[in-house]
């Protein structure tokens, strides 16, 4: 009687080895996406899985062995922008509390009483 004892047999006499088949393909495929998304910048890191599930029913002194794979990649990084949010809920790239020191010449304020501009 030929027992079958170790994973890796089990796994390649799935289907015929088609799921064998098929778990080679969702690992290499999911790699590339990672790889693809990480891009070629050091120290970005971009996570994934692929997830052999082995179902198992006995019955009667027999199993029939199922298997289901699935591949996990996220989704594509996109980049952020930073905005303000002033009071009336509009967005504003300058900063609300200072003043732009680039957009042509103002009045100057009283030197006597500072804070009050010159009539």
């Amino acid at each position: 009687m030929k027992r079958i004892r170790d994973s890796q047999t089990i796994i390649g006499s799935l289907e015929s080895g088609e799921t064998a088949a098929e778990l080679t393909r969702m690992i290499t495929k999911t790699l590339a996406e990672l790889k693809e998304l990480a891009g070629n910048r050091p120290k970005n890191k971009v996570k994934g899985s692929v997830t052999l599930k082995i179902n198992m029913e006995v019955e009667a002194g027999t199993a029939t062995i199922t298997a289901d794979i699935d591949a996990k990649t996220p989704k594509p990084l996109r980049g952020s922008s930073f905005f303000w949010v002033l009071d009336d809920g509009s967005l504003s790239t300058e900063h609300p509390q200072q003043q732009d020191m680039f957009s042509g010449p103002r009045e100057a304020g009283d030197r006597t009483h500072p804070g009050v501009q010159s009539a």
